[in-house]
Parts: C-alpha cells; structure tokens; sequence
C-alpha cells in the first residue's frame, strides 16, 4: 500500500527538525569545549575561590608618659546565613538570643520565621544573610561557636576608642565609623597607624565557608605602628578643665589655651573651646571640632609688642632707658606727613621704652616701629613666623594676614606695632613667646614624639627642628626682664603673678572686626608669657574670644586680657609646678635688677 504523499512530508520534515536541533546542540557543546572552555574555567574558577581580606589592628596613640589616648577593640558582627539552617538550630534559638543579649523574636526574626512559624522553603528567603548584632565581644560569641550552630557567622572588624573620652580631641582627631581617619593625627599619621591588609586566596564551599585545605595564597595583615605624643595627659586635664572655668564664667565664643616646653617647640597641653568627644563625634558640629590653636585668626593686639620692643633693642635704635613722649596724638614723618597715632587708656606722657611695654603704651610702641622704618619692621614680623605656616603638621592650618609693605598705608605702621593691621593665629603667637623664653631661637612646633611598633621599639623619633635664629640672647634677656614688670604687681598683668615665681608675659586686648568696623562690644582677650623667668620651663598663651564680662551692676564691660586670661595664666602654672618640680625663683623681681649698663645687645 502506497503511502500518503503527506505522511512522507511530514517525516523529512521531524527529520530536519531532529537534525537541525542535533546540529545546534553539537556546535555549542564544540564551541563551549572548543573556544570558551578557558573563559568558562576562569568564572568557574571566580565562583569556587574568593579572596578574603584580613583586617590589621590599627596602632595605638600614646601620650608621652605611656597613657593609652586611641586604641583599636575588636568586635565580631554576627549574622545568619539563612540556607544553611537546618532543622536542628530553631530549637537553639533561645540559647542564641540569651548569648547575644537579644530578644527572642528578634533572632526568629533573622532566622525567618513569620508569626511564630518556620518558612517552608529556607532556599528562597531573601536576603540570605541577615545582620544579627554589629557589635559582639569575642568572650560573648565562644558559647555560639560551641554550639555549633553553623548558620551563625561572624566576621571580626576593629572600632576605634578614645579611653580618655574628649581629651586632646583637637590633636587626635577621629576615626569614622567606616575606617577613615579624620583630622589631627590620626589623619597625618594614618599612613603609620593603619597598617597594612592581608588576604587569602581560597576555595568557597557551601554556605559561602571558606575550605581552609583547598587555600592557594596567603599574606598574613601587619598591625599598624603606634604614634607616641608631646602630650602629658596631666597637663591636657589642666588645661581643658580650665577651659570648662572660663566656659562657665564668661560664656565666651571661643576659646584657646596653648602649653609647651619653649627649648624644643613639644606641645605639653592643647585645648580648644567648644571640644567634642572623638568616640561620639557624629552628635558634634564642624564649629566644635576645629583646632582654632591652628585655624583662627585674630588680630594680636598688646602682645604683639613684644616684636616691636624685641626688634627695636636688636637693631640698637633705642634701649631700655631711651626716653618716648607718648603724650602726642600726631607724629610728623621725615617727608612732614603728619600720622595720626593709636590711643592709650589714658594719659601717659613721656615714657622709657621699659615702661611702654610695662604700661602697654599704644603710642610708644608706633615710636617704636617708626624708628625700624616700614620695609625693616615688616621682616623682623617675618622672622618671628607671622605671615607663615608654622610647620604645626596637623593638617589645615592658617598662616594669618601680613601684607608686605608695598600694600601698607600711612597709618599701617602705627597700628601694627599695637597688634592690629595684622591677623595671627594662636600658634603663632604662642611660638614668638616661645622665641624670647629659648633666647632667640623660632622653634617648629611639635606634637609626636616617636613611632614604635606593636612591640614597642622605637621606629622613628622626632627631635626639636628649629626654624630659625631671631635675636640674640641678650635681647631675649633684656625683653624678658621687661615683660616680667608687665607680669608683676605693677603691670597689666598682674592677676597672672605666681607667688614666688618670676613670670614674664603680655597682656592683649583687641577689637573685633564686625561688619567691617571695629566692635566696641566684641573683644579677644589674652595672654602669652612664660615661667620661671629667669630659668624659663614652661610656655603658657591663653586666647579669650567675646568673653561676657559685667560688673556688679550688671554692666556689660570689656573682656581685657588682663581681666579674662592672665587668672588662666597662673592657675595653670601653680599645678604645674609640682608636676615638674619647677624651683622657686631666686629673685622673684627680676626687673629691679636690670641696669642700663647691661642692655646693649651684644652679637650672640
């Protein structure tokens, strides 16, 4: 029987069909083998092997006595890999929760259980791994371990502490949550404090476990070295707790206290007001975390007379007893320009160049300046570090406002030998005081010490880097045994005496800049000096911004450095006496004893 002509169709048409899908089938099996076989091996490979990092520990910070002021504490972020729970873990539920310290309902609730009841499908419950606490002592995670509870990992991470809460926050700066260092040291030296990562190259089984047989390469992480500081813990309590007294007295803007050691530039203390505590430093604000020791500028009023009265006895062109009358408001300039001079609080007359410091005459330091001349007082301003970065190395910093005298007006002169016409920053200030107390020598200011590795030996040391010579020491001398009348119970200074100790030092006071005038409201008070005069130990420069200052009528009055920082002065020079063990002076009045015969500077 012959068959239908449409049977025999549709059989060569199955039979293409059949071959055509054959013939497709062969050539990906050809092209797979043949041509993608390595690319196929290479994302296998990727698939089956991972490579894990290794986290190191990052360094310690130190202050110079050895107490702990950053550290790194290692927690554990436990998790539930949710496909890989079996059966047999729901009943340890209870035990997992009471060993983390969590309710019950929020573990059945990682494990994915939805009103008491257990999914049916465990495979698809997204996400697969769910965060069950971030932070997880070691101790606290060995009972889970024991367990043997397979679905409950845990990944160790470090989070960094401050043990000693707010303290030196301006100088260590902080560590944000997600690893990066941010402002002071920890920042500049987070280059030694980090470390270095390591990794392991490994085959990933099930449950994304690592098979520790199958590892290809592996490079063990190395702990970050530890910085040590300048800092005395001691002497950064005294000083941010006498910030909190002038905090709490004149409620003030800002303030700045600033303590070193004059012959190597180390900080011994540093604080800002308002500070933050590094451990919660999400919940501060950028105001309370700037280091306004090196980013404020302020015009430096009285205390910047020292540079007039160091320049002025260095060049010879007056000495101590060269008389000045400051009793005229006009002084008439060699080409008969007439200027117009600064004011002082009262009438003063003729003065000798010791009593202008010592009465913080306006007048009698624009003498002073007029007698070293524009172009030759502007570079003594220089060598004293105004106008420059002071090498702090804390990150940003400002180096102030000193225009070269090119931009100067007839009037500039006058007002610069009385600090204004001139922005500084504390530092700054505070290393010219620095300057006069070593005998002449601009020192670069220093916070750490030394590196040393996580077994204590010494990797790197940082010693004194002076910038520059100034003055000789008999200037520093001479200039020296002035400020101590200004620091006596004779001079501006006199709330900064300490009873039995030479203090020199320098009283300012200085109008803000509001609205592009000067403020009869808004002062800056401060003061900067050093003690024991004669055998100087310690730098002191305390920076008072707006202080609220009323009489006992309720007046508002003028928050005079004399008023609001020279106390600061001396409370914190009388605790640090025993600290260092600083001797009594053998004259306490250093300024009775100077001669005229001894004040002409030599050329050391």
């Amino acid at each position: 029987m012959a068959s239908r002509p449409g049977t025999k169709f549709r059989f060569w048409i199955l039979a293409l069909l059949f071959f055509c899908g054959y013939g497709a089938i062969g050539y990906r099996l050809v092209e797979l083998h043949a041509f993608k076989s390595p690319e196929l091996v290479d994302e296998l490979e990727q698939t089956r092997f991972r490579v894990l990092r290794e986290m190191p520990r990052r360094g310690d910070i130190y202050d110079i006595n050895g107490e702990i002021l950053a550290t790194s504490h290692i927690f554990l972020e436990v998790g539930v890999d949710r496909h890989e729970i079996k059966q047999s873990d729901w009943a340890k539920i209870p035990a997992i929760a009471k060993s983390l310290d969590l309710p019950v309902s929020k573990v059945q609730e990682a494990f994915g259980m939805v009103n008491g009841r257990m999914p049916d499908n465990l495979k698809s419950i997204s996400p697969r791994w769910v965060r069950l606490k971030r932070r997880v002592e070691p101790r606290s995670f060995e009972g889970l371990a024991q367990m043997g509870i397979r679905c409950v990992t845990s990944t160790k991470s470090y989070e960094r502490e401050y043990p000693q809460e707010g303290l030196a926050a301006h100088v260590l700066g902080f560590v944000r949550k997600d690893g990066q260092a941010a402002m002071g040291v920890e920042r500049e030296f987070n280059y030694y404090l980090s470390g270095e990562e390591g990794w392991t190259e490994t085959e990933i089984g099930a449950g994304r476990r690592e098979m520790a047989q199958f590892r290809r390469r592996q490079v063990a992480s190395t702990d970050g070295f530890n910085v040590v500081l300048t800092l005395d813990s001691y002497v950064q309590d005294v000083v941010e707790k006498e910030l909190a007294e002038i905090a709490k007295k004149y409620k003030p803007q800002a303030a700045t206290i600033i303590v070193s050691d004059p012959y190597t530039g180390e900080m011994l203390g540093l604080g800002n007001y308002p500070s933050f505590n590094p451990n919660t430093y999400s919940e501060s604000d950028d105001n309370s975390r700037k280091n306004r020791a090196l980013t404020d500028i302020l015009e430096p009023g009285s205390t910047f007379k020292i540079v007039a009265a160091a320049a002025a006895l260095e060049e010879r062109v007056v000495t101590v007893d060269t008389e000045i009358d400051c009793s005229e408001a006009y002084a008439v300039m060699p080409d008969g320009y007439r200027v117009s001079l600064p004011g002082d609080d009262h009438a003063m007359g003729v003065l000798t160049v010791a009593q202008v410091i010592s009465k913080s005459s306006n007048r009698g330091a624009a003498h002073l300046g007029f007698k070293l001349g524009d172009e030759n007082f502007y570079d003594w301003v220089e060598r004293f570090g105004f106008g420059e970065y002071s090498g702090f190395g804390l990150g940003v910093e400002s180096r102030g406002i000193l225009n070269p005298p090119d931009k100067w007006d007839r009037l500039t002169l006058s007002r610069m030998t009385m600090g204004h016409s001139i922005a500084a920053t504390p530092i700054q200030i505070h290393m010219a005081t620095s300057t006069l107390a070593n005998g002449g020598v601009l020192m670069t200011p220093r916070v750490v010490a030394a590196i040393t590795n996580y077994d204590g030996d010494v990797v790197a040391e940082f010693g004194p880097l002076p910038r520059r010579k100034v003055f000789s020491r008999d200037t520093a001398r001479t200039v020296t045994q002035l400020l101590e009348e200004a620091a006596s119970v004779r001079g501006t200074a006199r709330k900064a005496v300490v009873e039995g100790y030479r203090v020199a030092g320098k009283t300012g006071t200085t109008q803000k800049i509001v609205g592009g005038r000067y403020s009869q409201k808004e002062h800056v008070g401060s003061f900067t000096g050093f003690f024991p005069a004669n055998n100087p130990q310690v730098v002191i420069t305390v920076i008072v911004d707006r202080a609220n200052v009323y009489n006992s009528q309720g007046y508002r009055m003028t928050g005079y450095g004399g008023t609001v920082a020279a106390p600061s002065f001396s409370n914190i020079a009388k605790k640090l006496i025993p600290h260092y063990a600083i001797s009594p002076s053998t004259s306490v009045d250093g300024f009775a004893n100077l001669q005229s015969s001894t004040l002409h500077n030599g050329s050391n």
